[in-house]
């Protein structure tokens, strides 16, 4: 069978997500997708664009995959000839109702970020199927969603909520995690060195660094041995605390910035000894999952998706309850770090992996299509 994945915002993990189901996929998955910036404008004007663009290829697809970025209701409206009868598949990456906008937004305050919360809610009432990268992200959509109807003036519509979720379900990411197993040092004896934290996120509030760098700001005063390699994208507009890192855990930072290529980036996660996470936002966490599979022992806030990705019998050992116990849960790990170097949590996460991941995404989209 046929699939036109269509994804207005064709860049990082959107990216990643589309073209490596693309290449796993038994089924015949064509990318219909727009430059991935502009994101407000994307979902504006992307669907006019991809509705264009779709029309002239001439296709008749037997499932249109659909992104959170698209408008699906302006994209169907346009292509309606066409499209009428063919079921849809709208798969959520993120959501504008429960994203944590940032604080240098000015739309919140102005009262124009409910358009874009809008277009998620009206695409996944038209399509035939609504899918969640988590259950945490689900659940947190679903519970949002009477809230914002509400506060509307008149005919809410609420009895739409139970209809989307109806039709809603969890269908994790699949990842290509094996592309790191080429990229695996060889075994090597780590003497005295200290153990090596890390951070490979997007240098952005929502994965709250002030905590992050207050918990290694106390084990630096308490004569704690660490080291830190920060990975991760950064912007020109970035938390403060960063700056401020720099420069008091300067003599333990062996790496600071931006990892040129996947090759170096997957280096310093298989080098890693500890992940400690602390981040507010994340509906998956892509960069957590990766550095599980890299052996990197996490230590991780107990919320947002991240107790999905262990069994609950795991919870004890890998997640923290509050600042002080990430604290004292960090300190016992780099004292035992020599311990912590034999562990394998690997396979804590190996089947997010596209070869486990393929079969159950081509079995759902086959069952749409009867």
């Amino acid at each position: 069978m046929e699939i036109v994945l269509l994804e207005p915002f064709l860049v990082g993990s959107h990216a990643a997500w589309a073209r490596e189901y693309a290449t796993h996929s038994r089924h015949q998955v064509k990318i219909l997708g727009l430059n991935g910036q502009y994101w407000k404008w994307r979902m504006h004007g992307g669907a006019v664009t991809l509705a264009r663009e779709f029309l002239a290829a001439d296709d008749r697809p037997d499932l249109l995959l659909a992104t959170d970025m698209l408008d699906l209701t302006t994209f169907l409206a346009l292509t309606r000839k066409v499209t009428a009868d063919i079921p849809t598949a709208l798969y959520f990456h993120e959501n504008q109702l429960t994203y944590p906008w940032s604080p240098t937004d000015t739309d919140p305050a102005q009262h124009r970020d409910a358009h874009y919360c809008f277009i998620n809610y009206s695409s996944a009432l038209t399509a035939d199927a609504v899918l969640f990268n988590s259950d945490y992200h689900r659940r947190d959509f679903l519970a949002e969603l009477p809230g914002f109807l509400a506060s509307f003036p008149d005919h809410t519509e609420s009895e739409t909520v139970q209809q989307i979720a109806e039709k809603s379900r969890t269908l994790h990411l699949g990842l290509d995690l094996r592309q790191f197993d080429a990229l695996r040092p060889a075994p090597e004896s780590a003497g005295n060195r200290p153990p090596l934290l890390l951070w490979n996120h997007r240098w952005e509030y929502d994965k709250n660094p002030e905590e992050f760098f207050r918990a290694l700001f106390v084990l630096q005063e308490q004569g704690v041995a660490f080291e830190l390699a920060v990975l991760g994208e950064s912007y020109r507009k970035q938390p403060a605390v960063f700056a401020e890192a720099c420069e008091r855990l300067g003599k333990r930072i062996v790496h600071w910035g931006y990892a040129e290529s996947f090759t170096d980036y997957a280096g310093w996660l298989w080098r890693a000894d500890i992940l400690p996470v602390t981040s507010i936002h994340d509906f998956f966490g892509v960069s957590v999952v990766q550095a599980i599979y890299c052996n990197c022992h996490p230590l991780l806030p107990k919320r947002l998706a991240y107790p999905e990705h262990l069994s609950e019998e795991q919870h004890e050992r890998y997640f923290y309850t509050d600042f002080d116990d990430l604290v004292v849960r960090l300190t016992q790990l780099c004292r035992d770090v020599e311990v912590l170097r034999s562990e394998k949590v690997q396979s804590l996460v190996a089947g997010y992996d596209w070869g486990v991941m393929t079969e159950v995404y081509d079995e759902l989209f086959a069952g749409m299509v009867g």
